[in-house]
């Protein structure tokens, strides 16, 4: 597996081997003493799946009280993954990651409970799976704006067109209107 550390540090980039052959192709995707070594040792306990069309913008979600850290992958299509740092305290507090995910190359992203995320899908459609180390809980649930200026992210999407954005996600506050975030432990 090759591993690549994102502008945040704590987010990781990894790159499944691969095996292909005029069958088709088999990866692993989840095996725990791999995942340890790279210091993720929290367990998985709900497992997330999400279709959406060319333009959905899903995010940017956290959850707190009760954090998740998540381990993500495209399975189908691609989309620009982004991710924010929301602890407060953080050196890196405000600063995102964004990442170009794909089916193809079956890329995994680790994002540590703390940081936002969210997704923009560049393909005619995607399918998003989300491993998470903590349940779902609406009442802890969190949203920022996805187009916060002060956050800036660069998301790729074509000049004149509107991205598909749920309601909740479109009346999200900004990071400095955001209330409720979780802090740095150092």
């Amino acid at each position: 597996m090759k591993i690549s550390k994102t502008e945040l540090p704590e987010v990781l980039l990894l790159e499944p081997k691969i095996w292909r052959d005029d069958r088709g192709a088999f990866l692993e995707l989840w095996k725990q003493p791999v995942y340890a070594e790279l210091s993720i040792t929290q367990g998985f306990v709900q497992d997330n799946l999400s279709h959406s069309v060319r333009g959905t913008l899903r995010g940017l979600h956290f959850q707190e009280p009760t954090p998740q850290g998540k381990l993500v992958q495209v399975l189908t299509g691609s989309v620009f993954d982004v991710v924010v740092d929301v602890r407060r305290g953080s050196p890196r507090f405000g600063r995102w990651a964004g990442v170009e995910l794909d089916g193809e190359r079956a890329q995994q992203l680790w994002i540590p409970p703390g940081f936002a995320h969210g997704f923009y899908v560049t393909s005619e459609h995607a399918s998003f799976l989300y491993k998470c180390t903590a349940l779902y809980t609406p009442a802890h649930e969190r949203s920022l704006r996805w187009n916060d200026p002060a956050l800036a992210i660069r998301w790729p999407i074509v000049s004149g067109v509107t991205p598909l954005v749920s309601p909740k996600d479109a009346a999200a506050p900004t990071l400095a209107a955001s209330e409720i975030l979780p802090r740095y432990e150092g």
